[in-house]
């Protein structure tokens, strides 16, 4: 790894452990939505010591062990809530998505507006991604957007009513994996449209998908 490389990667994870201590509390694994402070505590701790580990060295020469003992817990607390360091590594980058969802308080319950706004969140995250090491830029980050952009247009779906006929899931599914779909290959383009012109783009695409051609 070049010199270039090794500030890249400790500026990042210098970066991310101040994310997770503000962040981790709001938006810890929403997907268990647990209340139990202890579970959080071991959460927090667990992606705590990830990201301190990732200051001293590459993701695949971290072993759950060493996770662990970063973190003052034994191995069997960390496979308590993860079956393996990926696992881990994954919720840390659901968390930061999340998180940059509910920094601009981006909700689909009103259309005007909102799928753009979705779009350029996702087009944001994957810029920010650059900024990761390298093994969070070989990740496949749909297992950590797609979901929370489906729930959110399921909601919008809900408050608006799809078109006569639609299955409102099977809608929502579609329209996530093509924002997400649509704003990867924006991002693997090179001389890019800026972020903004991208998300009209993909609200033009993608309204008619959820809403009808009317719309």
């Amino acid at each position: 790894m070049s010199i270039q490389e090794n500030k890249q990667l400790s500026l990042w994870s210098v970066n991310r452990y101040a994310f997770i201590n503000i962040e981790m509390a709001h938006v810890l694994q929403p997907e268990t939505e647990t209340t139990d402070p202890r579970i959080l505590r071991s959460r927090r701790m667990l992606m705590e010591a990830l990201a301190r580990l990732l200051m001293k060295k590459e993701f695949e020469d971290i072993s759950v062990q060493e996770i662990a003992d970063e973190a003052t817990l034994n191995r069997a607390t960390f496979y308590l809530h993860y079956p393996d360091k990926n696992a881990l590594l994954q919720a840390m980058t659901e968390v930061r998505f999340r998180a940059l969802i509910e920094r601009r308080a981006i909700t689909f319950t009103d259309c005007n507006g909102a799928l753009r706004a979705i779009a350029l969140g996702v087009c944001d995250y994957l810029v920010e991604s650059t900024v990761c090491p390298t093994q969070l830029s070989r990740m496949a980050f749909e297992g950590s957007i797609i979901p929370i952009v489906e729930d959110m247009f399921k909601e919008g779906l809900a408050h608006h009513g799809p078109a006569p006929g639609a299955n409102a899931e099977l809608l929502a599914t579609t329209a996530a994996w093509a924002v997400f779909g649509a704003a990867r290959r924006w991002f693997q383009t090179p001389n890019r449209i800026p972020a903004e012109e991208m998300a009209a783009r993909i609200e033009t695409m993608v309204s008619p998908v959820l809403f009808g051609v009317s719309q």
